[in-house]
């Protein structure tokens, strides 16, 4: 991984307060170090204490929603050192999110497909409630396995 090299830093943010402004917690934060998700190497005090500046506040942004789309670590990981390793790799860098991109797309068509099953089950709960007659949905007779109405 490229290490930017940074002075010992007088500003930027405790880990505490980096993890409320990232919205992760402060073992996710030392997680993503950890892990290789990083792109630079967070900056410490003199006394060993990290210091976020803007930069990494924004990638960790960056890692959290690939995450939260279902990217796995591994493939962050591999974004992080495609970034972290400069210019000359931007194709692999753009293939990496096209695909990610197609797997997203593909979970939320399913996604749709069943929002669409759920839109019906509540479209027949609410006329059934309205006509009276909800006492006619289905439902399943254990004794003799058979069933009454529609689902």
């Amino acid at each position: 991984m490229l290490e930017v090299k940074r002075s010992v830093p007088q500003t930027g943010l405790s880990i505490a307060e980096a993890a409320r402004r990232t919205g992760v917690s402060v073992h996710t934060l030392r997680y993503y170090e950890r892990a290789g998700l990083v792109v630079t190497t967070v900056d410490r005090t003199a006394g060993g204490r990290r210091r976020y500046q803007q930069l990494d506040l924004d990638w960790i942004t960056v890692c959290t929603r690939l995450r939260a789309t279902g990217m796995p670590i591994k493939t962050i990981r591999r974004y992080a050192q495609l970034v972290s390793a400069g210019h000359g790799n931007e194709q692999e860098r753009l293939a990496l999110m096209e695909a990610h991109r197609a797997d997203v797309s593909a979970k939320l068509a399913e996604i749709q497909e069943n929002l669409k099953l759920i839109d019906h089950k509540i479209d027949v709960y609410r006329g059934r409630l309205a006509a009276g007659d909800a006492d006619r949905l289905w439902a399943p007779n254990r004794e003799n396995h058979t069933r009454k109405a529609t689902p």
